[in-house]
């Protein structure tokens, strides 16, 4: 059964010793340079993500090459419950509490092992069989490394040259690196707590941010210009001050994920 395209690649339902999983499958192309790009990308998630150890995150079951002919795929349990926003949509929002922690949880864990998830957004957080919330796509994490407080991408997974992503969701540094005091585009700690802080409002109301805004490119102008999404009516004074701390202009000035994660269990 096919399901829903992820990234670079498509996801389909199977079966794996009598219990039901998710095969990522690699899309081909044509072009023999892109097919490469794409393989080189495939390989550079699955090992960011085989190493990967936490209740919060969608666990990676190994590699399947004889489904498709010429073609591998990534293997992880099935999750029948789908998206969190498909979730709380059909379930309604008395969870959102529970599941912010629990996001917050999987990527302050990301984080310790000195990786960025670097696409976070709801699409991107499944619903496990016993209704947790686990991140998953890490077709952009990179690796990173902590010198005197700056934080830089590194080594054979850098994506830094690789622009995509899910636009809505970028902290404005990505957006404008020189003016908001990057070198570069680099995907960072502190751009995925900007994206954390997009997920909070993106669970209450069940829409992107700048929902109301035809493009993303007009979306980008109002971030660069220090303008973010309207508090929703549901979101409690606690949680605002919190996201609007994780989207703070100054990458410098957001909270880390421990400091987060402290927040929400408090």
């Amino acid at each position: 059964m096919h399901g829903p395209a992820r990234g670079f690649g498509d996801v389909y339902r199977a079966s794996y010793d009598g219990k039901r999983v998710a095969l990522k499958r690699i899309r081909t192309f044509t072009s023999d340079s892109t097919r490469n790009q794409k393989r080189l990308k495939f390989c550079r998630e699955a090992l960011v993500w085989q190493g990967l150890r936490h209740p919060s995150i969608i666990p990676f079951l190994g590699i399947d090459r004889d489904t498709f002919p010429s073609s591998f795929c990534m293997v992880s349990p099935w999750m029948k419950h789908g998206t969190i926003l498909k979730y709380l949509e059909s379930r309604g929002r008395g969870d959102i509490g529970r599941l912010t922690l629990e996001i917050a949880q999987g990527l302050e864990y990301l984080h310790s092992m000195s990786i960025v998830h670097g696409d976070l957004r709801g699409n991107n957080i499944l619903i496990s069989d016993d209704y947790h919330a686990c991140l998953a796509d890490f077709g952009l994490a990179t690796t990173v490394r902590d010198d005197d407080g700056e934080t830089t991408t590194v080594g054979a997974l850098s994506s830094s040259a690789d622009h995509a992503g899910s636009a809505r969701w970028f902290a404005p540094e990505l957006i404008a690196p020189e003016e908001f005091g990057c070198e570069r585009f680099n995907r960072t700690r502190a751009t995925d707590v900007y994206a954390f802080a997009c997920v909070c409002l993106e669970l209450e109301t069940g829409a992107p941010p700048f929902a109301e805004v035809a493009t993303d490119v007009a979306a980008f102008f109002r971030v660069i210009a220090g303008e973010r999404p309207e508090r929703p009516d549901t979101m409690s004074d606690g949680m605002w001050y919190l996201v609007t701390a994780a989207w703070a202009p100054d990458f410098r000035q957001r909270p880390d994920m421990s400091q987060i994660v402290w927040s929400l269990q408090d």
